[in-house]
């Protein structure tokens, strides 16, 4: 074992399944990069087939909706049954994902993936998104982590779930046909969030009149219950006339929506915001300007390739320094464990998962719940106050006091964390009184909770 290798399972991957160390101490950048060049894995659902996608959802919800009208008045039995449903729904599209964290044989890949639908949040925080939320990151996260940026923004701006988060569902253009008909106008939510947390960032440039610009650009754009993606183009909710975005005129169709979106992503401006992320979230909470302007030169020298971004910050000098850099979220957290001790096993694997899931919030983290469209932190501080740091201390007891009495936790931590693990953790699991303390003391230790 190296100490890249075991650098590269840790801080770019989920954390060390048995063996992982080993395989990628051969070769730790090549390890890494050999994930990313395709498509993420999909998740499954508990059956083993695959999810819906977005038009059969979108049928769905349009037959929801209608059955709720035809209700009778006040009838809420109706309402709580949908709301159970879509509950399901996204339950089970996370017990997918959280199984192939634990699981997938190419842990960056799949980090690549929390780190863009986090970047992109849709939160299920608004009750109509539950319907939509897991089939976004299928559909417009994970077939484009080795793609590029403007690809992945059309899909993310089209979709579904992004449309009924932001409300662009109900963006009607003021001087439409149906807005001069309803009176209703549109929502700038999704053009403002496009630039300054998708693309362009907070200090892009762009003001006011560039976000109702966009906002009209993007009336229109809704759910179409008859489209494959569920996504649905409506002339007559659109705002007529060209419009001025950032110096750039745009006709008032399709073909120029989707051009504003493409444009945003090639903005100088949106090279350093995504540059900086990528680099807070993989190599340092601060990272060094170095850093960001290898990445930022990178995206920018690439027309924003995905895969090339990530192989930059493989080779960054400065993601390899031995001290753990990141505290890794509840998310993380739990996932690595998990992968350390190759859960789930036996015939509760299930509910192993579930449980896993119901961990990580009450750890105050869970995919797809963040509070606001900025999404979950990037920085350790957010993770590091005492009561978190308590509650994975008493979850890190309950776990070591689940395992059984051959359980050998030196062994594990050896295979688990190689020349990462500290001395003083490895005296002081030596000394513990069970194997299942000594196992609490190795999950609780900081270089376990850091990548």
């Amino acid at each position: 074992m190296s100490v890249e290798g075991a650098l590269a399972v840790h801080r770019f991957g989920l954390g060390a399944r048995p063996g992982e160390i080993e395989a990628a101490s051969r070769d730790p950048k090549g390890w890494l990069v050999a994930q990313i060049g395709t498509p993420a894995e999909q998740p499954l659902a508990p059956d083993g087939t695959a999810f819906p996608g977005s038009g059969f959802l979108v049928r769905q919800e349009q037959e929801m909706i209608a059955a709720r009208r035809a209700a009778k008045a006040g009838d809420t039995e109706i309402q709580k049954s949908q709301a159970g449903g879509r509950l399901r729904i996204f339950t089970d599209e996370m017990a997918g994902r959280f199984q192939l964290g634990f699981a997938t044989q190419r842990p960056f890949a799949e980090h690549l993936v929390w780190f863009w639908s986090n970047h992109f949040t849709v939160s299920t925080t608004a009750g109509r998104t539950l319907n939509f939320a897991g089939a976004f990151e299928r559909e417009a996260i994970r077939p484009y982590i080795a793609d590029t940026f403007e690809n992945m923004l059309l899909a993310v701006a089209s979709h579904p779930a992004m449309l009924v988060y932001l409300n662009n569902v109900a963006s009607i253009g003021p001087n439409s046909r149906a807005g001069t008909r309803t009176g209703k106008g549109r929502n700038e939510n999704l053009g403002r969030e496009l630039m300054e947390l998708y693309s362009l960032g907070v200090d892009g440039g762009y003001t006011q009149t560039d976000v109702i610009a966009l906002a009209n650009i993007l009336t229109g754009w809704s759910l179409d219950p008859q489209a494959p993606s569920g996504f649905g183009f409506f002339p007559n909710r659109h705002e007529p006339g060209p419009q001025i975005l950032r110096g750039r005129r745009y006709n008032d169709d399709l073909r120029s929506g989707i051009q504003a979106v493409r444009d945003l992503a090639h903005d100088p401006h949106t090279a350093h915001h995504i540059a900086t992320k990528f680099a807070t979230y993989f190599i340092a909470d601060q990272p060094s300007p170095q850093s960001v302007a290898r990445l930022e030169n990178v995206f920018n020298k690439t027309g924003g390739n995905l895969k090339a971004l990530a192989t930059a910050a493989v080779e960054d000098p400065a993601a390899w320094t031995p001290a753990p850099a990141k505290m890794r979220s509840p998310v993380e957290y739990v996932t690595a464990a998990y992968r350390l001790l190759d859960l789930p096993r036996g015939d509760n694997a299930a509910q192993q998962i579930r449980a896993a899931m119901g961990s990580a919030r009450n750890m105050g983290e869970f995919p797809m719940t963040a509070s606001s469209p900025n999404g979950w932190p990037l920085v350790s501080d957010a993770w590091t106050g005492p009561d978190a740091v308590l509650n994975r201390i008493e979850w890190a007891k309950q776990v070591g006091a689940r395992m059984p009495p051959d359980f050998n936790a030196a062994a594990v931590a050896g295979a688990g964390m190689g020349p990462l693990l500290a001395p003083a953790t490895r005296t002081a699991m030596a000394r513990a009184e069970s194997q299942g303390d000594a196992l609490a003391l190795l999950i609780a230790s900081p270089e376990f909770q850091r990548r």
